[in-house]
Order: C-alpha cells, then structure tokens, then sequence
C-alpha cells in the first residue's frame, strides 16, 4: 500500500512539472513571431487593366476612361475604333493590387486583388486581362490575367433586386506571375531584427536568448540598439551558411513583455483588456439618471354658436424623472480588471456602464494601464 501511495505521489508530482512546464512554453513566442528581419519585407505591387465577359453589368456610358482603354487594346491588336462610336457594358475597368513576398524569384505565381475603377455593378463572371504589376520605383515585377473569383453575386433588377456580399471586388487565386525578382536584402556580416511592438524589456530579453544560445561561438554576438531593433553577428561558422543561421535564431523562444493595457469601442461596446491589467484599491458607487419629455397637444374649441372663441391647439408639456437606485462595490488591493468586470455584470452593469466606470477610474488614477478609445 505505501508503495502504491508513494508511486501515485510520484505520478502527481511529475503531472505538476509537466503542466508548469507546459504553461511556461505557452507564455514563451519565437523570435519570429516577434520580430523580422530588416530589409525581408513585401512590396506593394499595383497595376490598370481591363475586366471582360461581364454579362451586361460593366461600365455606363458615363465611364469614358473604360472604352479609351478598349479601344487602345484594340488599336495594338489591329481594330482601329472610335472610342466615342462604341458602347461596350461587358468590360469594366479595374485596378489590381498585389503583395510581392520577398525572396519572391521569377516564374512564381501571387494572389492578386481586382477592384472596380468605374461605376460596374458585379465583376461576377468577368476575366482580367493581360495587366502588368508596377511597384514604386515604376518597374513591371509581375503580370496578372486570369477569372475573377467574387464570392458575391446580384439577382433581379429595378427595385426588386438581391446583393450579396460585395459584388465589385475580386480576387484572383495564383493570378500573376512573377517576372522580376524581389528586392530583398541578404544577410551577410549581421542581421537587423526589428521587433513588431518596439520594447525595452522584449529586446533585453532577446540579447539575453540569443547571446545564451551562440555562447560557445565567441562571446557575445547580439546588442540591442534601441527598443525596436535588435543586431546580432554571424559567427564565422555561418559565414558560409546564414540561413541555418537565421533559422536557428527564429525558432528561439522569447517571454514578450506587453504594456498593460485596454481598448474601447464605444460604437460597439466591445472592451478588450490584457490580463496584466490592475486596479488600486477603490470604492465604485455607479447608478442611472432617466430623463423622459413628452409633448402632447390637446385642441381647445369654443363653445358652441360663440361668436367670439376660435379653435387653439394647446401644447402640454409633461416632464418624468426616474432614477435607479445605485450600486457599490469595493475593490481591494490587487484586483485586476477582469475582476471588476465581472462584478460588475454579477450587478447587471451594461458594457457601456463598465465603459464609463472604466474612464472615470483612469481619471482618478486608479487604473493602471493605458486606456485607449477607437
């Protein structure tokens, strides 16, 4: 029996270690979910083009620029047209947008985004013509042609019509094609990790990762310059490999430092609030105050054959004030916000009530976190 309870007393302390463990993992995020490389980022592609086979729901007569743009089509093909003599409602003008990854390399293919220049009504059925992709340096580094995938659709006409979703944009999955490499920086002598949320404490934190984990290459090799970018050097034994290097750098795991915080919607009457979030010792006493006018009109007519008295419409004005009776609670020292929540619907509090208490306590200097309002 004493070996049995001393075998199950094993087995529970092993399952603590294991869920702290597992707790500790969780709050841990790899470098790169926190930070990426300066220099390895997307570019911008954009680009004008043409939308054809739209089952009438193209341009008006209105949208010039779509039919000067069909005739120069044209015109390179062999068809000379006046742009002024067609009227066309199966194209539609489009601009087409596009993300280049970077490290992006000839001959692969990116989704691309189609989106209404004109006054079309659905893209629904449409295909984008051969259309270059330019980025801001005004070189072509992709080309984009293919169907429009919509996900919407519009039924009926006049006044007795149904839309769903949002029938004049697009995408196109694998639509462009990729014809000039990214411009990407590779990594050589060092490497700049910029972090996503600069902080002070997460970059100390990332040396302190980095520096434990390359010990035995040299001594230290990374630095923080400031909050947001942290540099580390390529140890000579990567010199000739730094992809394994930045690998091995990325799948290190960090403990982000978050500010506490809480964001307000008051449109909506959404509050998210980070656990780290916490109140000073106070006492809430919160209630409401109702206010209802109401104007009736009643009609005064005089009496009858009065020679006199002439009909009159009277306003009477009635005022009612009701007010709810308040609510209190204390909060001790320590509390965080998720507790006074909590307590506060347990009272039958609204979001929008929890939004106000929330405001008046940052004013009071009992909140300690930053209250932002979008």
């Amino acid at each position: 029996m004493r070996w049995l309870m001393k075998r199950w007393c094993v087995f529970f302390l092993l399952a603590l270690l294991t869920l702290s463990a597992s707790d500790c993992r969780a709050e841990n995020s790899r470098i790169k979910e926190l930070a990426s490389i300066e220099g390895v980022r997307d570019n911008q592609l954009l680009g004008y083009g043409l939308v054809v086979g739209l089952a009438g729901t193209g341009d008006k007569r209105q949208t010039v620029f779509s039919a000067q743009t069909l005739t120069n089509l044209l015109e390179r093909m062999g068809v000379s047209v006046n742009p002024k003599a067609i009227q066309v409602r199966n194209t539609a003008a489009v601009m087409v947008t596009a993300n280049l990854p970077p490290f992006a390399q000839p001959g692969m293919r990116i989704d691309v985004t189609v989106a209404t220049a004109g006054d079309a009504t659905t893209l629904q059925g449409g295909v984008v013509l051969l259309t270059p992709l330019k980025a801001a340096d005004g070189q072509v580094y992709a080309v984009a042609q293919g169907p429009v995938v919509t996900g919407a659709f519009v039924a009926g006409g006049g006044g007795n019509s149904t839309t769903l979703n949002h029938p004049t944009t697009g995408r196109i999955p694998n639509g462009a094609i990729v014809e000039r490499g990214a411009p990407s920086l590779a990594p050589e002598h060092e490497i700049r990790w910029q972090l996503h949320h600069s902080d002070f404490t997460t970059a100390s934190r990332l040396v302190v990762v980095v520096n434990k984990e390359f010990e035995k290459t040299g001594g230290a090799i990374a630095r923080a310059e400031n909050a947001g970018v942290v540099a580390v050097e390529i140890p000579k034994q990567y010199a000739s490999h730094p992809v394994e290097f930045v690998a091995r750098i990325e799948n290190l795991r960090v403990r982000a430092d978050r500010p506490a915080k809480i964001v307000i919607n008051e449109r909506t009457g959404t509050i998210v609030m980070g656990a780290n979030v916490r109140i000073a010792p106070v006492s809430i006493l919160h209630g409401a105050l109702t206010v209802e006018i109401q104007t009736s009109y009643s009609v005064s007519q005089p009496a009858p054959f009065s020679k006199r008295g002439e009909t009159a419409v009277v306003p009477e004005v009635g005022v009612g004030v009701k007010e709810e009776q308040a609510r209190s609670m204390t909060l001790g020292a320590g509390s965080t916000v998720e507790e006074l929540a909590q307590a506060l619907l347990s009272i039958g509090s609204t979001p929008r009530d929890i939004i106000a208490i929330l405001q008046n306590l940052q004013v009071a200097g009992a909140l300690e976190a930053e209250v932002e309002v979008i």
